[in-house]
């Protein structure tokens, strides 16, 4: 049980998309407790383990009384619903920006033993879950805004005091914006 720091906007890792686990060991175990007490610490709703510096597909979640954790999840929507709200990211300390996302998700995948996994959420775990998946394909919820969202989103990223000018932003446009804002038959 360790608080790891956490990378921030900027760093390549965030931009990578994690690999699949294939060892569901003692390692992945500690992955695991280390990003949940990370997230505890940072009052987070989820943090997914490229945040870290690893590239795993796996993240954590606190959310309405929930603490759980997925292993190498893979998201259904059961209907069309959507939900437009303020959303954030511990990579991206202090700001909100309102972000559409599916209304409702079921996310299948694994716990840190190897055993399936399915949550089914809604409202603000239907976004935790969208997000932290995001995360594990190399995209930022700042990627899913509208053009002009992005640029006010990067505006107020480069006036942070946590920004670091050395580290050229880039915003990367969601694989999924498309006529297929939603990863939808992925």
């Amino acid at each position: 049980m360790t608080v790891q720091p956490i990378r921030l906007f900027g760093d390549p890792v965030l931009r990578t998309p994690a690999d699949p686990v294939v060892d569901f060991d003692a390692e992945l175990r500690r992955l695991i407790a280390d990003l949940t007490d990370t997230m505890r610490e940072q009052s987070g709703a989820g943090l997914a383990a490229p945040q870290l510096g690893v590239g795993l597909r796996v993240f954590t979640f606190d959310v309405d009384d929930v603490l759980g954790h997925l292993v190498n999840p893979v998201l259904e929507f059961p209907d069309e619903e959507e939900q437009d709200g303020p959303e954030g990211c511990l990579s991206i300390p202090g700001l909100y920006f309102d972000t559409k996302r599916r209304q409702n998700v079921v996310a299948k995948g694994f716990n840190g033993f190897g055993d399936p996994v399915q949550i089914v959420g809604t409202g603000l775990m239907a976004r935790c879950v969208q997000h932290e998946t995001d995360h594990l394909d190399g995209v930022l919820f700042v990627d899913r805004l509208d053009p002009a969202g992005r640029k006010a989103a990067m505006k107020a990223i480069r006036q942070a005091d946590w920004y670091d000018a050395a580290t050229p932003p880039t915003v990367k446009l969601s694989p999924h914006a498309a006529g297929n804002p939603f990863g939808l038959g992925r």
